[in-house]
């Protein structure tokens, strides 16, 4: 029997709830497992139409923390059938007290706090105690070696992904509408935090509408979007830029497939920095090549020059560029079929194979 201990879940939606949702659901087809999660409003629906037992935990942040852990080693004092405790953060294990297997995943931001540092020392105290840290990218792992945790313990698994379903008729005509039948189409689907770098994309659309007047930028997120919209209306780029809140998941879907190139060029933003980037994965799944920044894990979920382009997101001439390059000649269809095929290496059906290696 599994343990999973994790602070993001479904129905709350979000990468690391999806990720701790795929990866409870493919163990739970091999074993049985048991999952802790912190409280979400109606989740009671949710709960009751899965096949494993989840126990939600609530209560103002700092005493559920507590109030979570003794539950969990309380649970573990009791079954001694526990194989391995599974934690979406190294928070998760803070005070987990238990000699049982320990596998930690980790993703960039959680960990990225200076070496030496007080934060730092309590990351090192938990992780270099598991048995197994996974890291989402190369590019985490990196950052966490250089951090001090030891290297041993690391194994890179990238995030899974499911596979996509037909998308409803009338979503892909309701796309079209909102494409307002422009040619050229780049899409985005993220918070709007300043490490998506949403506003170099912008600026470099500013300078490509001179080439092609029918480009049109669709943003889709969650966040603080006024600078944005702010910086659009400077540009004289009304027509040009599309922001969406709270797009139900089929025409989100088919915003993406009706589109050419999925941009994100990250960048690092202070301690902000993108650990992996599942979406470019998803937008692949439907054909669509990717754009994404040098700064962080987009290497494993792009394969560059050939599944899409990985560019400097510091540097709007890099950005400008990588657009023209997969935009000229229709390159984005090319591309977009290796992205395509290349998709399939994260079906979770493959990336359960490798928890289990670490699992028995």
């Amino acid at each position: 029997m599994y343990l999973i201990v994790t602070r993001t879940f479904p129905p709350e939606v979000g990468g690391m709830q999806n990720l701790m949702w795929g990866l409870a659901r493919s163990l739970s087809k091999i074993n049985l497992i048991k999952v802790f999660a912190d409280y979400k409003e109606g989740h009671q629906e949710f709960d009751n139409s899965v096949s494993f037992s989840i126990e939600r935990v609530k209560g103002i942040k700092i005493l559920r923390k507590y109030r979570k852990s003794y539950l969990i080693n309380e649970y573990l004092n009791k079954n001694p059938k526990i194989q391995c405790v599974i934690a979406d953060h190294w928070k998760s294990l803070e005070l987990i007290k238990t000699k049982n297997k320990k596998i930690c995943l980790i993703h960039s931001k959680e960990i990225n706090h200076k070496k030496g540092s007080r934060l730092n020392k309590k990351i090192l105290e938990v992780l270099n105690n598991v048995d197994h840290v996974v890291a989402n990218s190369n590019f985490t792992k990196k950052l966490a070696i250089d951090l001090g945790i030891d290297e041993q313990r690391i194994i890179v698994i990238n995030p899974g992904v499911d596979p996509v379903t037909e998308i409803p008729k009338k979503d892909l005509s309701k796309a079209e509408e909102i494409l307002k039948g422009k040619k050229q189409r780049l899409i985005t689907v993220s918070r709007f935090e300043k490490r998506k770098n949403h506003e170099k994309v912008i600026m470099a659309i500013r300078n490509l509408k001179e080439i092609y007047p029918d480009i049109i930028y669709t943003c889709i997120g969650r966040g603080d979007d006024e600078n944005l919209k702010k910086l659009v209306i400077e540009l004289k780029l009304e027509e040009q830029i599309v922001f969406l809140r709270d797009v139900p998941i089929d025409l989100k879907n088919a915003l993406v497939a009706k589109s050419n190139v999925f941009i994100m060029p990250s960048i690092i933003y202070k301690k902000s920095v993108e650990g992996f980037g599942i979406a470019f994965v998803e937008a692949a799944q439907y054909g669509i090549p990717s754009i994404g920044g040098k700064d962080g894990g987009a290497a494993d979920a792009i394969i560059h020059d050939k599944t899409g382009i990985i560019v400097d997101g510091n540097n709007l001439d890099d950005i400008y560029s990588g657009i023209v390059d997969l935009l000229s000649e229709n390159k984005f269809i090319e591309f977009g079929k290796a992205a395509k095929e290349n998709s399939a290496n994260f079906d979770w059906d493959k990336i359960i194979q490798k928890y289990l290696k670490i699992l028995n």
